[in-house]
């Protein structure tokens, strides 16, 4: 995740924040002092994203006990600095007001979490559509790691969609679309990061060398800090030198001066550019999250196959609705659950201790700044690529079988990356989900039965998915009429089911909770165990060939018991 430190800081300066710009348009980019102001202001965002990434971190850790890491995420504060304030203020809203919305957005979404509202959206996705959010957001990643954010592979091009790229700043076409002319794959930074970065990586993540990951990372940065070498980020210009004087100082400390909570504007939701934003925000930002948490708990192996839901989903949250509040006071577009978390996932993170980490070395990064800074979108690349292929797993447990699962799962896989935003990938998945199934249910109706899909008992997946109510203990305390229907309500959070039953204290867990959670965890893990047993039994059969039916190995292969049902 350091990379933010130096991504977010380089996408919010070009907002201009607070520094003023009297000529407007692209006269700013020719205006000493604004451009002065605007480098002052990239570096204080980098203390700024280290300071809320620390404080968002380690609430989710603490509260939650969950193995993420938050910071301000990516897409929002795309949208923040190019959408709703502009480049250098030429947006809708001014600074002041976008740093308005984005703090009431934290808030709603802190009641939003309370009444379960986001628990209940998480609960009621189809699994198909879960399962391909993750596997989208991987390929997702893996166009991040390989674009000009990372490796540098693909870019823009004149003829095609997406071409290579890889070319040298001589060849780029630099006064338009800074898309190669020619001479592509032929940036020595580029193959570094494939090599010393990406298949150094990668072997050492097969013979499970712990924390292969920060060593390619580490490696490649060391490599390209070296003044005057083919593959150095400091190169001899008037932004090199500067960044290479700012490097030097190794550790310091500044403020985030010019930024923080004195440019609100706290009064400053009078226009409907102001209003539409919010709601922008609010959508964007609940299904940006809400798809993000649920791929990295299921990549961690925690969400309850019964229920599909989490442990400490309820602080999860509710961490990442005050977090974006917090982000806000800083400066700061949306803090959002990361989707990098999964590199730590896949070193073993289960717990909020892995959350602690991350806060920990954001903490650090306050302090050593001009080496957290410096680490070269090369060196993090490959990692996201690396990332990317572990999330594609999930892709195995799509219920391909049925196109009105399939098609859904697919077009969320597809547009996470195409759209360029988690957000809208999901929106797509869910409304053809709702097209193709939503149809054939009318249909069915109509004709009482007599004209259904093919597959459309037997292959489509149930709807709905309502969590056992076990922590209540109807033999002692015998429910009324309309506490049941309370309890029995899907869309109501757990603490409001306890408190129409008078479990004052909501928040300690009884003896029957902790049970049923037990026994999701272990229902969960047995579950896993047999699909993992599943492939094994696969992988076997095609190393010895098919045996026929009667054969010992055919045998083995059929005595696995089957999953059990959610």
């Amino acid at each position: 995740m350091a990379y933010i430190l130096a991504v977010n800081a380089s996408i919010l300066s070009d907002s201009g924040g607070p520094c003023e710009c009297h000529d407007g348009g692209d006269a700013c980019s020719k205006d000493p002092a604004y451009l002065a102001c605007q480098n002052d202001l990239r570096r204080a965002y980098v203390v700024a994203t280290a300071a809320a990434a620390c404080i968002a971190s380690g609430l989710m850790g603490l509260s939650a006990n969950l193995p993420l890491g938050l910071a301000p995420g990516l897409g929002a504060n795309a949208y923040f600095a190019y959408t709703v304030v502009g480049t250098a203020g030429s947006g809708t809203v001014s600074y002041a007001q976008a740093l308005a919305v984005v703090w009431l957005e934290g808030w709603i979404f802190v009641i939003l979490s309370i009444l379960g509202v986001r628990q209940w959206l998480a609960r009621v996705l189809p699994k198909s559509l879960k399962l391909s959010t993750g596997a989208g957001i991987g390929v997702y990643l893996a166009l991040i790691g390989l674009g000009p954010g990372g490796l540098n592979v693909v870019g823009l091009d004149f003829d095609n969609l997406l071409g290579f790229a890889g070319c040298l700043p001589q060849y780029r076409d630099s006064e338009h679309s800074n898309a190669c002319l020619s001479h592509v794959l032929q940036d020595p930074r580029m193959w570094v990061g494939i090599f010393l970065g990406g298949v150094l990586i990668t072997l050492l993540l097969m013979y499970r060398v712990r924390g292969a990951m920060i060593l390619g990372i580490l490696l490649v940065s060391i490599s390209s800090w070296p003044r005057g070498s083919a593959v150095t980020q400091f190169t001899d210009d008037a932004q090199g030198n500067d960044n290479w004087d700012f490097f030097k100082q190794v550790a310091t400390w500044r403020s985030i001066d010019p930024i923080g909570p004195h440019n609100i504007d706290w009064q400053g939701y009078n226009t409907g550019h102001a209003w539409l934003a919010l709601i922008t925000f609010l959508y964007i930002d609940l299904l940006d999250t809400t798809g993000t948490l649920y791929a990295m708990a299921t990549h961690a192996g925690l969400v309850d196959v019964r229920t599909g839901d989490f442990e400490g989903s309820s602080m999860a949250y509710i961490s990442d609705a005050v977090s974006i509040c917090t982000g806000s006071l800083l400066g700061c577009s949306p803090c959002t659950a990361f989707v990098e978390s999964a590199a730590g996932i896949a070193e073993g993170g289960r717990t909020g201790i892995t959350a602690l980490t991350i806060s920990l070395f954001f903490f650090l990064s306050l302090f050593f700044a001009p080496i957290f800074a410096s680490l070269p979108a090369w060196a993090t690349g490959s990692v996201l690529v690396i990332v990317g292929s572990m999330m594609m797993s999930s892709v195995a447990e799509i219920n391909w079988d049925y196109m009105g699962d399939a098609v859904p799962a697919f077009l969320t896989i597809i547009g996470i990356p195409f759209f360029y935003s988690i957000a809208y990938g999901l929106i797509a998945g869910i409304l053809s989900y709702v097209v193709l199934n939503i149809i054939p249910w009318a249909i069915a109706k109509v004709t009482r039965g007599r004209l259904v899909p093919d597959g459309w008992h037997d292959r489509r997946e149930p709807w709905g998915i309502v969590p056992p109510n076990t922590f209540l203990d109807t033999t002692t305390k015998k429910l009324s009429p309309w506490q049941r229907a309370v309890v029995n309500h899907s869309l109501l959070p757990p603490w409001v089911k306890k408190l129409c039953i008078g479990q004052w204290r909501f928040w300690n867990m009884t003896e029957a909770e902790m049970e049923d959670m037990l026994e999701g965890r272990r229902l969960s893990q047995i579950y896993r165990e047999q699909l993992a047993q599943r492939r094994a039994a696969e992988r076997e059969q095609q190393r010895r060939g098919f045996a026929p039916p009667g054969d010992e190995e055919t045998a083995d292969a059929k005595s696995i018991s089957p999953a059990p049902t959610p």
